[in-house]
């Protein structure tokens, strides 16, 4: 518990030194912000490490430690773009949840893990690193979103000049969207080669929601590339890509295991 409320703490000291650094217009890249989410991280993964330590079977990937695992990825990724002078107003967004996310899944325990095998734990891997990736690609597609609507309004908010160009922004979404489809596809590619009888496993739905949200995507991207899409069509297809994505995953764990509790 001592982890997890220290963690926490880190996370949210770091939101405030980048609320504090953007009303003020100070934001650089290694912050005052850098060195408690740094520590936040480390404690976050640990404290993960600790629990796949103490219980059979490896890493816990049930629901609330998924979602926590993937907050921590994002708060990770977050924190890198950050510390190279890149989106260190994202973690304005992404240090908070990762706080809240870890302090849920410690509060609703830890479930013994399945005791996944080397092909079965890269599957699940991939798929957690992509859908962290990809909820970046969302929270910059809302960013850009926001930094539109208010030029548009002539709205000169301070927040906007703690954000890159809004060209610099839009490149670096379809940058992370480019990652995150790679991650995606190689999710679906290892599901397919190491999971076996996925329909007697109950897991056709989730299957058909990853396609579409890769589907999405694709398409995206290849809009981009062949139309030059951007600005709000760009918006709408990642929120629309990333909602299919966490219905796949996390909307069919919070019903199979919390709601059904089947674990």
């Amino acid at each position: 518990m001592t982890i997890v409320l220290i963690a926490v703490a880190l996370y949210l000291l770091a939101t405030a030194l980048l609320v504090r650094a953007v009303a003020q217009d100070k934001l650089e890249s290694l912050g005052k912000w850098f060195w408690p989410a740094l520590g936040a991280l480390l404690l976050h993964g640990g404290y993960h490490l600790l629990v796949a330590w103490r219980t059979p079977g490896g890493p816990d990937m049930h629901f609330f430690a998924a979602l926590s695992l993937v907050s921590l990825g994002m708060a990770a990724m977050t924190a890198l773009a950050g510390a190279q002078g890149r989106m260190a107003a994202l973690g304005v967004f992404a240090f908070p949840l990762a706080a809240a996310l870890l302090f849920t899944y410690h509060a609703n325990g830890h479930l013994p893990a399945s005791g996944l095998d080397w092909r079965l734990q890269l599957h699940a891997w991939t798929a957690l690193l992509a859908y962290a990736t990809l909820a970046i690609a969302a929270l910059l597609a809302l960013m850009l979103w926001a930094q539109e609507r208010a030029l548009r309004r002539r709205e000169f908010h301070a927040w906007l000049r703690a954000l890159p160009p809004l060209t610099e922004l839009e490149d670096l979404l379809f940058r992370t969207i480019t990652v995150g489809f790679i991650l995606l596809t190689a999710t679906l590619l290892t599901g397919v080669l190491f999971v076996e009888d996925f329909l007697r496993q109950g897991l056709t739905h989730k299957t058909v929601l990853s396609v579409l949200s890769w589907l999405a995507f694709g398409a995206l991207l290849f809009g981009r590339w062949r139309y030059g899409w951007r600005g709000g069509k760009a918006v709408r297809w990642t929120l629309s890509a990333m909602a299919l994505l966490l219905l796949a995953f996390f909307g069919s764990k919070f019903v199979y295991e919390v709601v059904l509790q089947r674990g």
